[in-house]
């Protein structure tokens, strides 16, 4: 057995998160070991309310300001990650307030500053409101307006129509007060000016203002947060309203001025929070599925079940390789992908101006892969705790719904993916041809899996640009047809491009490691992460000469050998993970 140190420098490896990880990391876990956030049962309503009582608790403990905690990613993300093993709607409501809500205030860029006490006290909530009813991923197309009136140097906020009302904003009255930035479309003197937003009051203690009409949506799936549909009838707000920079200003003339060139680039500045909250969307799946995986694990050691040769010998369910390898795989997983996820906030950080476009389609491309895998983690998780995981008093139901939530927001997954997809065929490096294999190379070597995976990702980038340039005969002309023809084989560069670059984080962490043992383990782990990825293209691999005949044989057996090596540290690997004991410990079927 592995020594309680290795388990510890494991936990390090997973918490090195910039300069002061490890501290903000822990103080997020015994924020998260209050008894405010131990299980409840209640009805919906009463835990909409719940979700904002715990939001005050955060707001109570934040490790800075919250002014400085919404230009801070790295803490913003650690935030999320530790809010949601608990509590789905917390973390999602935490997101909205600091960095959707506040940090686009604080991003205005206004000579007088706007006095924002009250949300940094959170005696008001604020919310954000820009997908509509009929424009979600197509949100540039939106429809509610903001008419300037030059009389009374006003904004004339409206919804014109049903289509137009603001679908599923946290705009009920549980919380208390709210506010709202509010993306609509700026009219002035009948000229569309694209895409801004609007500070907007909803509601005090009485309920919706004046012009504000909220409508409760059915209860959904997941953590239950109070989604709504809103819309305004020609709402009066004043000229300071306009969150303003860069992309535009209201002079108090009345003149407008940009230095975007076009409508599109105004809304991309308007809602330039979204990459961020990509980074947190993320980072609460990666908190969800590591807390998943470290209840699964205790459970499959706890929960003991007739022994194969039947009679009335009893083993741990952990004793199965049916079992337990299914859970080392979705371990693996969960180690990449928080490998990966502190690589790409480092980036999203450190990224030069010049490199803010390929930077913003990383953090793009790893929301969908981590918050993609995170769902088959918690989906898993649950299946291997039986009827029991069904009962959200046992910590893991709502795992796999809140996922879905993550997957839809802040961008729906397959709709971003194919944007990165798009931009990648001709706009990103393709990867140098990989050398054949020789026959000689051990298919745990990782970084000969490193090759293969590499020439995976060359040859779908090839696809890409073929089936772009060629599409089939008999068909319709024109670049969509172009792009439907190349979308396959696109998203196929994304997945092997995801892929590729967890490995890379994975096999950096593995040197960090300074112990023997730890870092042997790791190189197993990540082994185990490459090779099962280098399986699923092992026929293409094998035709083009990366893998042998005999590679492609014995790797099932291989896959087999490190299992049977990593299934002995199970327990170790997902204590690493570092959920709090008074999570865990009062879960009913890990403890009854």
């Amino acid at each position: 057995m592995l020594s309680n140190e290795t388990c510890l420098e494991l936990r390090d490896l997973l918490f090195q998160d910039g300069p002061e990880g490890a501290a903000v990391h822990a103080h997020w876990r015994k924020v998260i070991g209050d008894d405010l956030f131990r299980h409840h049962p209640a009805t919906c309503e009463e835990r909409w309310q719940l979700s904002y009582d715990r939001l005050r608790r955060i707001n109570e403990e934040l490790p800075l300001p919250p002014d400085q905690l919404a230009h801070d990613p790295r803490h913003l993300a650690a935030l999320h990650e530790w809010a949601s093993i608990v509590d789905g709607a917390t973390a999602t409501v935490a997101g909205i307030h600091y960095n959707l809500f506040l940090g686009s205030l604080l991003d205005d860029d206004r000579s007088a500053p706007r006095d924002l006490s009250d949300f940094m006290r959170l005696s008001r909530i604020g919310t954000f409101l820009c997908t509509e009813r009929a424009h979600g991923n197509d949100a540039p197309a939106l429809e509610t307006v903001a008419r300037y009136d030059r009389g009374s140097d006003e904004f004339v906020l409206h919804t014109p129509h049903p289509g137009a009302a603001k679908f599923m904003p946290n705009t009920s009255p549980a919380g208390g007060p709210k506010s709202a930035v509010v993306a609509a479309r700026l009219l002035i003197d009948n000229r569309d000016e694209g895409v801004f937003l609007f500070l907007t009051p909803l509601s005090d203690h009485r309920g919706a203002l004046p012009g504000v009409s909220v409508t409760s949506l059915p209860e959904r799936i997941g953590s239950p947060v109070d989604h709504c549909v809103t819309a305004f009838d020609r709402v009066r707000l004043p000229r300071t309203a306009l969150v303003q920079g860069s992309h535009g200003q209201l002079d108090a003339d009345g003149t407008f001025h940009s230095t975007a060139g076009s409508a599109r680039k105004r809304f991309l500045h308007t809602i330039n929070r979204v990459t961020v909250g990509k980074l947190c969307m993320s980072a609460s799946t990666l908190g969800g599925a590591r807390a998943a995986l470290a209840i699964a694990v205790r459970y499959a050691g706890h929960r003991h079940v007739s022994g194969p040769a039947g009679g009335t010998q009893r083993v741990p369910v952990s004793a199965y390789r049916s079992h337990h390898g299914r859970l080392l795989e979705k371990v693996a997983d969960a180690y990449a992908m928080t490998f990966w996820h502190r690589t790409v906030t480092d980036r999203w950080i450190t990224h030069a101006p010049a490199e803010h476009a390929p930077v913003e389609r990383l953090a793009a491309i790893a929301k969908g892969w981590i918050t993609w895998r995170a769902r088959d983690i918690t989906i898993e998780a649950r299946e291997r705790c039986g009827a029991r995981a069904l009962f959200p008093a046992n910590g893991l139901a709502e795992f796999p719904a809140n996922t879905e939530g993550a997957i839809t927001a802040e961008g729906d997954n397959l709709a971003v993916w194919s944007k990165a997809g798009a931009e990648m065929i001709f706009g990103h490096e393709l990867r140098p041809a990989s050398p054949h294999a020789t026959g000689a190379e051990q298919l745990t070597d990782v970084a000969f899996l490193r090759r293969a995976l590499a020439h995976v990702e060359r040859q779908a980038h090839l696809a890409a640009r073929h089936d772009l340039r060629t599409p089939h005969p008999g068909r319709e002309k024109g670049s969509f047809v172009r792009w439907n023809n190349a979308t396959a084989s696109a998203l196929a560069l994304v997945e092997a491009y995801a892929v590729g670059q967890a490995a890379d984080a994975f096999t950096t962490a593995c040197t960090r490691a300074a112990d023997t043992a730890t870092r042997t383990l790791l190189n197993d782990l990540c082994a185990l992460f490459m090779l099962r990825h280098v399986r699923t293209h092992d026929g293409p691999l094998l035709a083009d000469g990366i893998l042998t005949a005999d590679h492609v044989q014995t790797l099932p057996g291989i896959l087999n050998t490190l299992t049977a090596r990593l299934a002995p540290h199970l327990d170790t690997l997902a204590h690493a993970f570092d959920i709090p004991e008074e999570h865990l410990s009062s879960l009913p079927m890990l403890t009854d």
